[in-house]
C-alpha cells in the first residue's frame, strides 16, 4: 500500500511556475483493473482526469500499464492520445482510500451481488458527499446493489458496450430509488466522455444491448448447430448485411423505412404476419457439451490461425474506420 503523502503529493496537479492556475481535474476512482477497468482508465486519462485504480491483486499496476499501451493507438486513432498521463495515474489497492477525494466512482467489480453491496458499502462510507457513483455490472440491477447503502439515491448503473474507450454507448439505469439528480448528473458526466448515454426507462435483467445481443446470438448458435451454415459463414452473413444495416439506422428505423411512404405501418401489415411467423420459428440450442465443442472446434479453425491480439487491432481499426465515417460533418458556416 501507498504512504497517504507520497499518494497526495504523487496525484497533486502540476503547474508552470508562471501559468494562469488550471480548472482542477476531475478525479475519479476505477474499481477493478481487468479489461473493463483498464478500458475506463485508458478514457479517463485520455479526458484529463486523475484517475486512482484500486484492485488488490498482486502486479495490477503492470498489467494496467501494458493494457494502455495496447489501447494507446485506438486512442490517438480518436483524437484522444494517451500522453503525459504518468502523473494522473495512481494505484491503491485498498477501496477506503481509493475513493477519497473522488469526484467520481467507476465500479468494475465481478459480477456477485454480495461483493459488489460489500465494495459500495465500503466506498459509501469513505467517498465524498458530492462523488457520482455508477456501476458498470452487465446485469445486475441497482435496486439490488443500493440495497447496501444508507443513500441508495447515490447510485446509478452505468453499463458501457465493451470496450468502454471505443464503443460510444452506455446504458444508463437507474433503480428505484437512484434520484433524478444522480441520472442527469451520469448522463452529463459521460457525454463529458464523448459517450452517448442512454437512459432506460424499467429494470430489467441484462439491460437492452445484452438482451439484443443474447437474443440474435441464440439463432447463431441455432444456425451453426443446425448445419445451416458455419460460424465464419454466419459472421460474413451478418457484416455484409444487418451489420451493416444497423450501424447507419436501428432495426425500427430500418424497417419504417422498408414501409415506403407508409412507413412502419405499411411494412408491418405487408410483412408482419410473416415475422411473427419465424418468431416461432427460431431455434432453441442450448449450450450443452455437444454444441459448445461444435463451436469451439469452428472458432478455432476459422479464427486461431492469428493471435487474439492480432484479430482484436484488426476489429477495432475497422471500428474506428467506421465511426469516423459515421461522425456527423461538421455545420456548415452561414455566409
Amino acid at each position: 500500500m501507498q504512504d497517504p503523502d507520497q499518494r497526495q503529493e504523487f496525484t497533486q496537479p502540476q503547474h508552470a511556475a508562471q501559468a494562469a492556475p488550471a480548472a482542477p481535474a476531475v478525479r475519479t476512482a476505477v474499481i477493478g483493473g481487468g479489461v473493463i477497468g483498464i478500458s475506463w482508465t485508458a478514457l479517463f486519462l485520455a479526458h484529463g482526469h486523475r484517475v486512482t485504480v484500486s484492485d488488490p491483486r498482486p502486479g495490477i499496476d503492470r498489467e494496467v500499464h501494458e493494457g494502455l499501451l495496447r489501447i494507446a493507438p485506438a486512442m490517438a486513432a480518436l483524437g484522444r492520445p494517451l500522453e503525459a498521463y504518468e502523473h494522473r495515474l495512481t494505484f491503491e489497492p485498498d477501496v477506503a482510500r481509493a475513493v477519497t477525494g473522488a469526484d467520481a466512482v467507476q465500479e468494475n467489480g465481478p459480477e456477485r451481488l454480495d461483493l459488489k453491496r460489500q465494495l459500495w458499502a465500503t466506498i459509501e462510507a469513505h467517498a465524498p458527499a458530492h462523488a457520482l457513483f455508477a456501476t458498470s455490472t452487465s446485469g445486475i440491477p441497482a435496486t439490488d446493489i443500493a440495497g447496501a447503502l444508507e443513500q441508495p439515491e447515490r447510485l446509478v448503473v452505468g453499463h458501457p458496450f465493451n470496450p468502454p474507450h471505443l464503443v460510444p454507448l452506455v446504458e444508463v439505469v437507474p433503480g428505484a430509488r437512484t434520484s433524478p439528480e444522480t441520472v442527469e448528473r451520469a448522463v452529463a458526466f459521460y457525454r463529458s466522455l464523448g459517450k452517448q448515454p442512454q437512459v432506460l426507462r424499467k429494470e430489467v435483467p441484462g439491460f437492452v444491448a445484452n438482451r439484443l445481443q443474447s437474443a440474435l446470438f441464440q439463432e447463431c448458435v441455432a444456425l451453426v448447430a443446425d448445419g445451416v451454415v458455419t460460424a465464419a459463414e454466419l459472421d460474413a452473413i451478418v457484416t455484409s448485411s444487418i451489420g451493416l444495416r444497423w450501424a447507419v439506422a436501428g432495426p425500427f428505423r430500418t424497417f419504417h423505412l422498408g414501409g415506403g411512404p407508409g412507413g412502419l405501418p405499411h411494412f408491418l401489415d405487408h410483412f408482419g404476419a410473416g415475422l411473427e411467423k419465424r418468431w416461432d420459428q427460431l431455434g432453441r440450442p442450448r449450450l450443452d457439451e455437444q454444441t459448445v465443442a461444435l463451436l469451439s472446434e469452428q472458432a478455432e479453425r476459422d479464427f486461431g490461425a492469428r493471435p487474439v491480439a492480432a484479430l482484436e487491432d484488426e476489429r477495432d481499426a475497422a471500428q474506428i474506420r467506421l465511426m469516423h465515417t459515421l461522425r456527423p460533418a461538421p455545420p456548415t458556416p452561414s455566409a
